[in-house]
């Protein structure tokens, strides 16, 4: 447990207002323009942390990223445990470099133009970053300094903290209340880097929504491979129509969390959660695939998402057990069969399961029946337009 190397911060760290720009998952020192705050990004509708980080042994041109993660309730202990995630890297955006990938993905023969240029040059530089092995990034939280593990050879490092919880909390979970606690980078970093992130401490009970992205809430055209290469490194990031409004609305009247899920790897994350934010989503966690050019996970990255969406999202339905889950993911790929597996093995817990058809397939279809044996027929619904399920069968039922 990190708790080990926690210390207490001096008392002049305030909280902030949503309003506060200070609020930005990452900050690059000095005035780069790869990421820029927004006032008013951080809109949550669950008891929020806001993570900030101290990394005394990062050079000037590294940077640190946060997640986010969650965090649960110990009642009998009195205790949030949070998870914190993040990475330490080097971005690489130099020519050579990026025309490297460009050949090495296929890209030539697609049309380009200044946009698909300055898309591609922004979003290639994630995964040509260099990440950096061993840094050591110290975390602080709600006045309380912890020391993180060294990061991996992919620049990835995680663990788990302890956090004391007001008695209210103890014996109720976080209900419905929205807070935001500021907390500033820490000793030599104050002042001079923001580098943030966000753990939502979720109630034990209540309804939480595991959503894919690609084609479900984001057009990406996965069956096509010229196609998802376009929608994925050289056009704008564009919503599927409705989708926005109708996770909006669950969020506000049923007050339920959100969870995206996908086998995208995590150097989509900076753009994914822009486009999440600047569409109207309602922001939470995100569940991505690690990756790295020079070990197994390249390899892991082409395979089926069958087997990674299950060892993700099993866990979260085990770490609450008094929650309800939604599941709503497409055809395109194994989503169907990844949902009706889970609601097999977590029947108290899956409420429903919601597939975007973008295949053309109806729910008669064989594929389905195998997806969904076992399952009864009101917990399942195929729909080609969002509104299909706002009504009172499609929607996630309220508390």
């Amino acid at each position: 447990m990190a708790r080990r190397n926690e210390r207490r911060l001096s008392p002049s760290i305030a909280p902030v207002r949503l309003s506060d720009s200070g609020l930005c998952s990452v900050l690059q020192p000095r005035t780069s323009s790869w990421w820029r705050c927004r006032p008013g990004l951080l809109w949550l509708d669950l008891f929020v942390l806001v993570v900030a980080g101290q990394a005394s042994s990062l050079k000037p041109d590294e940077t640190v990223v946060f997640f986010p993660t969650v965090g649960w309730l110990h009642p009998e202990r009195a205790k949030w445990e949070v998870e914190v995630h993040g990475w330490v890297g080097e971005r690489e955006d130099r020519t050579v470099s990026l025309s490297a990938l460009r050949t090495a993905l296929e890209l030539g023969g697609l049309e380009w133009d200044e946009t698909a240029e300055g898309l591609f040059a922004e979003r290639a530089c994630w995964f040509l970053a260099d990440n950096e092995r061993g840094k050591r990034v110290t975390v602080a939280l709600e006045g309380r300094e912890f020391s993180m593990p060294k990061s991996d050879a992919n620049g990835h490092f995680t663990t788990r903290i302890e956090m004391p919880a007001d008695p209210a909390e103890s014996t109720q979970g976080t209900g419905r209340r929205t807070r935001v606690i500021a907390v500033q980078g820490a000793g030599e970093t104050r002042g001079k880097r923001a580098i943030a992130g966000a753990v939502y401490l979720l109630s034990p009970t209540g309804l939480s929504v595991i959503s894919d992205i690609d084609d479900t809430i984001k057009v990406s055209e996965v069956g096509d491979r010229e196609a998802l290469l376009r929608n994925t490194f050289l056009r704008p990031y564009h919503p599927v129509p409705g989708m926005a409004e109708v996770y909006a609305g669950w969020a506000t009247d049923s007050g339920a969390s959100f969870h995206y899920v996908t086998a995208s790897p995590w150097q989509l994350y900076p753009d994914l959660t822009v486009f999440i934010r600047s569409n109207g989503f309602p922001e939470g966690t995100f569940h991505m695939k690690l990756f790295r050019w020079k070990d197994r996970s390249f390899r892991e990255l082409f395979q089926s998402p069958e087997r990674y969406k299950l060892k993700v999202i099993e866990p979260l339905l085990k770490r609450f057990p008094g929650r309800h889950f939604v599941l709503v993911g497409d055809s395109g790929e194994r989503d169907p069969e990844i949902y009706g597996e889970l609601a097999r093995r977590h029947p108290k817990q899956v409420r429903r399961i919601l597939i975007r058809d973008v295949t053309g397939e109806r729910k008669e279809a064989e594929r389905y029946c195998r997806a969904f044996a076992g399952l009864s027929n009101g917990l399942t619904a195929v729909f080609s337009e969002p509104r299909e399920i706002r009504n009172t069968r499609g929607a996630p039922p309220s508390r």
